[in-house]
């Protein structure tokens, strides 16, 4: 029965896996062409990257959080065009860092997805929380990059106080998913390296009852299990 269970995990493991790979990029819903064209006012300079625009627009009384038709501010919008110097314009004349879009994503998720590393460092300097609990799975910045490879800037989100042991609705931590959706290359071998290092909790278990460690021996993703094996128990 417990081996029947094991084999279960495995294959729900692979098969969300597989499902899931895509999620973070298609769940983030970056402005369409067709609003690009229709955007006037902040939103549009943000686009546009027109600091004169969003400074002269602010003193006139533009609201710098006001929202299109996706919950998304100006500075979602910047974040999504990688606008970096409208970004910092609008920070700094008083645009919320830690708004949501209709999506459940704040600028630091959506630069940690975009691997966008010069947005990231904005948008903490700016004021934007590593800690936030962002996307439909309840998840983190840190998780979605721990998902996706993305080495530096898990390391920027550890460095920024990213909680290491969040669990998202799915039941997976940014260890965990750093196994399960990646596939054992040395981008995901570095973020694991990254978390375990920084004290990540290596012996949670999903709902399944597997740990990284766990995953990473049943994938044969043997420089995971070096990195991973050592660090087995010590917070017991």
């Amino acid at each position: 029965m417990n081996r029947r269970r094991r084999l279960l995990g495995i294959l729900l493991a692979t098969a969300l896996g597989s499902l899931l790979a895509p999620c973070p990029l298609l769940a983030q819903t970056t402005p369409s062409e067709r609003e690009l064209q229709i955007y006037a006012g902040l939103h549009a300079a943000a686009a546009n990257g027109d600091v004169a625009e969003i400074e002269t627009l602010i003193a006139a009384g533009e609201k710098p959080d006001l929202q299109d038709s996706n919950s998304r501010t100006p500075l979602h919008v910047a974040a999504f065009r990688r606008q970096y110097a409208a970004a910092q314009a609008l920070l700094r004349l008083g645009a919320n860092p830690n708004a949501m879009d209709a999506q459940h994503y704040d600028i630091v998720t959506i630069a940690a997805v975009q691997n966008d590393l010069e947005m990231l460092k904005i948008a903490l300097a700016g004021g934007g929380s590593a800690r936030n609990v962002t996307s439909q799975y309840d998840g983190t910045a840190l998780i979605a990059s721990a998902h996706l490879g993305h080495v530096e800037v898990v390391r920027t989100l550890i460095e920024a106080k990213a909680p290491l042991d969040h669990v998202n609705n799915l039941g997976w931590t940014a260890l965990i998913e750093a196994v399960v959706l990646g596939n054992g290359d040395k981008n995901h071998i570095d973020v694991v390296e990254a978390l375990v290092k920084a004290g990540a909790d290596v012996d949670i278990k999903d709902r399944q009852g597997n740990t990284a460690l766990a995953y990473a021996k049943q994938r044969g993703y043997a420089d995971m299990v070096k990195i991973i094996e050592p660090a087995s128990g010590r917070k017991t």
